[in-house]
């Protein structure tokens, strides 16, 4: 034969199909006649388009390395129109100027599944310190009666007839380009390449059915409301029986009856009347800790703060933990007897504090007078 198709293509006759496709698509990209209008180049496209009709096919490609013409039968490489009847395949060109196409073949029926979410409630003492707790998950779990195969016990899944397990059925049109061949899935088999005649009545085929678990989750120290755990491996299982995805878990705090808290601290607020604020007292406080008590020193403000250190939540990374801030309120009073008020009046006079003038601090300014000053170009 005169034309040696494997130097035509640039590559050797031990050369691979990846390689042969390779060298096709960069001649394609020099050589089209959309890039290249010049007729001599047209001829050599022409001379490419044939090369790759043969190499790329394995039964042409064997009859044509035992000396035999491979095109013979299909009427050579120059048929009607600009690339002749020995377009091998158009997505191959396509695929030289707009990147590689989907990957052919048929799809499998085994996918790995999608990941779940459940919220969990924990205490905040369960959060400070970490815990251990069980929770019942709804998901899809493989078929016990398939195992996965989606296919009725004593049968199984059968290669597709419409596209002989290909997973797509081709089409040979002609066009101004000439005969174009495309490709889609199968309509039969959805292209997945094999049918299953007899679902399995448990799942329907689908190789997965949906059942209630029992797992124990580890609820580390220092979790705070939205932090999401991850389970790998414990969510939905994919269809075919395919791998499950993951679970998260997601925490939410419920709220305390004293405690408030902000990061990894703790505020919390003790109300103590006025005499003990002025004389100093001790507060018994229920803290996650235990018992303690806290020390109201004489003279205490109403608004003042007494910080117990290391008395909050675990730090989640890195040792240690927050605060536990104790805000104090003093309470005045509103309603006394004639012997209270005599007393405080009688401290009151003791004190010099019967007609107190107040001590006024620097404020900020109101609305009005911030308006004054604007106009007044202060």
């Amino acid at each position: 034969m005169a034309t040696d198709y494997y130097t035509v293509l640039g590559v050797g006759r031990d050369a691979s199909q990846d390689q042969i496709k390779k060298a096709f698509r960069r001649l394609a990209r020099e050589l089209h006649p959309d890039v290249n209008p010049d007729p001599k180049t047209q001829e050599r496209f022409k001379e490419i388009n044939a090369a790759y009709e043969v190499l790329s096919d394995p039964q042409k490609k064997q009859v044509y390395d035992l000396g035999g013409d491979p095109l013979s039968q299909a009427g050579g490489a120059g048929g009607a129109g600009g690339f002749g009847a020995g377009f091998g395949n158009f997505s191959d060109i396509m695929d030289a100027f707009f990147g590689a196409s989907s990957q052919r073949g048929p799809r499998s029926r085994t996918r790995r599944g999608q990941d779940a979410m459940i919220r969990l409630d924990v205490e905040l003492e369960e959060a400070a310190f970490g815990t251990t707790k069980e929770i019942q998950v709804d998901t899809a779990i493989v078929c016990t009666t398939c195992t996965g195969e989606g296919a009725a016990p004593g049968t199984s899944a059968q290669t597709c007839d419409m596209c002989r397990g290909r997973g797509e059925v081709s089409q040979v049109t002609r066009s101004f380009l000439g005969q174009v061949m495309t490709s889609r899935p199968c309509p039969q088999c959805q292209g997945f390449g094999t049918v299953v005649p007899t679902p399995c009545p448990e799942c329907a085929g689908d190789g997965r059915i949906r059942s209630r678990r029992t797992l124990t989750v580890k609820i580390p120290a220092g979790v705070d409301n939205g932090t999401r755990i991850q389970l790998a491996g414990e969510g939905e299982v994919g269809p075919g029986g395919g791998p499950a995805g993951d679970l998260y878990v997601e925490i939410h705090e419920l709220p305390h009856s004293v405690f408030q808290r902000r990061g990894d601290d703790l505020h919390c607020t003790v109300t103590i009347p006025m005499t003990a604020a002025s004389l100093g007292t001790k507060c018994p406080l229920e803290t996650l800790d235990g018992l303690e008590e806290i020390d109201i020193r004489p003279g205490t403000q109403s608004g003042q703060s007494i910080p117990l250190h290391q008395r909050g939540v675990t730090h989640l990374r890195g040792g240690g933990r927050g605060d536990l801030i104790v805000h104090v309120e003093v309470l005045t009073p509103s309603k006394l007897d004639p012997e209270q008020e005599e007393l405080l009046r009688r401290i009151a006079k003791l004190r010099g504090e019967e007609r107190p003038t107040g001590q006024f601090q620097p404020g900020q300014q109101g609305l009005f007078s911030r308006l004054k000053d604007a106009f007044n170009g202060r």
